[in-house]
């Protein structure tokens, strides 16, 4: 499975209309720090508080889910998301701060990149054909 599995291409659905989707990565070297994928996670991490919900929300294995919080982790310059064990008295994960501003910065450069083309997206997208498959 690719380092953000949220990035892999699917194939066109039939009866879809064109869709663009910006994607973005911070790469380090051959490591991608910060990812669509692990914004994703992020995300579902703060929804469920829990690693385990989030990457059964997202479809991903925990170890998956696990190995990609422990890299960015390491990634950044402080830890996006504390964990507590689990146990009798529960456990659980959440964002901390560098997690939420990590989360917030990604969402809004998509945002602002998307409203920055419109015009262009807008024209990329008439040239699909409207039944790609």
């Amino acid at each position: 499975m690719p380092a953000d599995a949220s990035s892999t291409p699917k194939r066109a659905s039939r009866g879809q209309p064109p869709a663009l989707r910006l994607r973005m990565r911070v790469v380090v070297g051959d490591t991608i720090a910060i990812g669509p994928g692990k914004v994703d996670l992020l995300e579902a991490i703060q929804a469920e508080r829990s690693i385990t919900a989030a990457a059964k929300s997202l479809g991903m294995s925990y170890r998956r889910a696990w190995l990609l919080v422990d890299e960015l982790n390491r990634a950044l310059k402080a830890p996006a998301v504390e964990t507590a064990a689990g146990g009798s008295g529960g456990g659980g994960a959440a964002l901390t701060p560098a997690g939420e501003r990590v989360l917030a910065l990604y969402r809004e450069i998509e945002a602002k990149a998307q409203a920055a083309c419109r015009d262009e997206i807008r024209q990329l997208l008439g040239t699909v054909a409207k039944s790609a498959a």
